[in-house]
């Protein structure tokens, strides 16, 4: 009995944790790049959404054009649900995306075409991904020295 009670607990927190969880729903509209993508609500209202844990390199960087061209297959013209975990510093939303039951986070990571962001990573099976990705030259892995899209950032900024 106490077992049960205990599971029943545990179960309801789990549930709890989740429903206060923000979705956003909708279609996506629009790619920008390899970790950002535009999606239409159902009020007709335009979120710009940035996949959340990832870095994909950028449009001037090596695989830049890629990256925006496999987030594009895997999402646009098609639903995708937002788990929201934030909002960053230009206001657009960040979380984990789901387009059609496919997680966009993690398929950008498997295919070779983002880095898991080890600032923000909370989810650690992201670096099982990558390191698949990376031993087996998938991708970007397929450089000899890929730079990272945050030290490209840095660079461009110095």
């Amino acid at each position: 009995m106490k077992r049960t009670l205990i599971a029943a607990a545990l179960v309801c927190a789990v549930h709890a944790g989740t429903a206060a969880a923000e979705v956003l729903g909708g279609l996506v509209v629009g790619v920008a790049d390899g970790d950002t993508l535009t999606v239409l609500d159902a009020g007709k209202v335009r979120h710009q959404v940035r996949l959340g844990e990832i870095d994909a390199p950028e449009k001037g960087q090596p695989f830049g054009q890629r990256s925006k061209q496999s987030l594009s297959d895997l999402c646009f013209q098609r639903q995708a649900n937002v788990l929201v975990q934030d909002r960053d510093r230009y206001g657009r939303i960040v979380g984990r995306v789901n387009c059609d039951g496919v997680d966009a986070n993690a398929e950008q990571v498997r295919s070779g075409m983002a880095w898991v962001y080890d600032r923000y990573a909370a989810d650690k099976k992201l670096y099982v991904i990558q390191l698949s990705a990376r031993q087996n030259q998938i991708g970007l892995w397929a450089d000899a020295a890929p730079v990272q899209p945050w030290e490209w950032r840095k660079a461009k900024r110095n």
